[in-house]
């Protein structure tokens, strides 16, 4: 827990420095940002920024009702909605969707996603890996991995953030975890609010950044007390740069959106504040929010968006959410390539499994981890196109199917890293390849 503590609980010359790192904490298990900025320096740090937006859906979204309509299916099969075409001539998509037709020359849409398990969590979506035959601490996700090889871009500005809210609705959706890598590359979590990871600021918490005058008045203050005490004289270089991140307004600008240019804000949409505590599908903002703490430096972003495990009305419920989707991917994307960012940045959209060809009794789609769908933009690569195909019945991959590593292994091949050939030490000492064998795709790279 950060507590930046007021006139009860002031600095005195008699601080411990036991106390004083319990404020490094930021949400990271309790690890204390003092020792992770010193794992951060122990891996090396790279010059490079290229980042990584991770969009999870969790819970599983119906493939053949988003990017793979089965129009020649029977009606229990096809389902209600109807394809509509797109910027890229031959290539339609849900007609839900339009605003990522009109985008559409700058994705890339694969429909024969395979290797999933049958059960509810990101974890490979997050670490490219199926969780069988993990390490006892598990694989570490993207976030972690690059945290560990390329450190921060700036020193106020954690590498890794991860934006997925609190459990409720969103109780499949986590941010990663760094498995064997360890806690000192767990992501920045500010969104964990209400639980032992909330961050309080003086009694502010983070989802009142948009009060930035009561906030930095917090951060003043308590900047002026340990000055007046002598706090910072003679602590080591990682607790005085961790004192720095955490009174720097840097990661504080990222996180408020007040200051956006409100058009932009607008394009984006503001959400609705009564779904913020229990991470409902109108928390908007993240994908404004990720879009701007790449810009101030993150490696990597993880978002999860809404719920979509829709066993009874499932077009009932996608009516609701896939408008919101597609406005705010669409926002994010035409903001990256407004901003001049889609070469250095890449997104990666998808969820745990795909849907049932049959609609059940009740409207809604069963689990069906044999196929899925993704969606991939930015990152330089190669874009409008489609990869894969399902069978009639959108049950099987009938054409060119594709893992899960290799979505990774073109990911970081966008970040300048080679997964075929990089390697990190689990905790016995032992180097872990970034995926298990699996090339770029070529389409997109080659």
């Amino acid at each position: 827990m950060l507590t930046i503590y007021g006139h009860k609980h002031r600095f005195c010359d008699g601080i411990s420095r036991r106390n004083f790192l319990k404020i490094g904490a930021l949400g990271l298990g309790g690890f204390s940002l003092p020792q992770l900025l010193q794992a951060e320096a122990q891996s090396g740090i790279g010059n490079s920024h290229k980042a990584v937006i991770m969009i999870f859906l969790p819970g599983g979204p119906s493939h053949q009702d988003m990017f793979d309509l089965k129009m020649d299916a029977p009606l229990e099969v096809r389902g209600e909605f109807k394809p509509i075409g797109t910027s890229v001539p031959g290539i339609q998509i849900c007609e839900h969707l339009p605003r990522i037709a009109k985008l559409a020359d700058k994705c890339v849409f694969i429909r024969s996603m395979v290797g999933a398990e049958d059960r509810h969590d990101a974890v490979t979506c997050l670490t490219g890996r199926n969780p069988r035959g993990a390490p006892a601490t598990g694989w570490p996700c993207m976030g972690s991995v690059l945290t560990k090889l390329q450190g921060p871009v700036n020193r106020e500005v954690p590498a890794f953030v991860g934006l997925a809210p609190k459990m409720g609705h969103m109780e499949w959706a986590d941010n990663g975890k760094p498995g064997f890598l360890g806690t000192p590359y767990a992501p920045f979590e500010p969104n964990k609010g209400g639980s032992k990871d909330d961050m309080v600021l003086n009694g502010v918490t983070i989802d009142r950044l948009a009060d930035r005058k009561q906030l930095l008045t917090s951060f003043d203050k308590f900047r002026r007390d340990v000055d007046a005490n002598g706090v910072m004289e003679g602590i080591d270089a990682y607790n005085e740069r961790a004192f720095g991140v955490l009174t720097s307004s840097k990661l504080l600008n990222a996180l408020d959106i007040e200051k956006e240019n409100p058009k932009i804000r607008e394009r984006y949409g503001k959400g609705d504040p009564r779904n913020r505590d229990d991470g409902g599908p109108k928390l908007m903002e993240h994908f404004l929010v990720a879009r701007r703490l790449v810009e101030a430096g993150a490696r990597c972003v993880t978002l999860a968006f809404s719920r979509w495990d829709h066993h009874g009305d499932n077009f009932g419920a996608l009516r609701q959410d896939l408008p919101l989707l597609d406005q705010g991917v669409s926002a994010l994307l035409e903001d990256l390539y407004q901003r001049g960012l889609d070469k250095d940045v890449s997104v990666v959209m998808w969820g745990e499994f795909g849907r049932t060809p049959t609609i059940n009794k009740d409207g809604g789609r069963d689990h069906w981890p044999r196929v899925s769908c993704a969606m991939l933009a930015g990152g330089g690569m190669k874009t409008g196109q489609v990869i894969g195909s399902t069978d009639r019945l959108g049950g099987e991959a009938a054409d060119r199917p594709v893992y899960f590593g290799e979505v990774f292994s073109t990911l970081y091949h966008n970040l300048g890293i080679d997964a075929t050939k990089t390697t990190v030490n689990d905790l016995t000492g032992r180097p872990q390849y970034l995926v298990d064998g699996w090339q770029p795709l070529k389409e997109v790279v080659g």
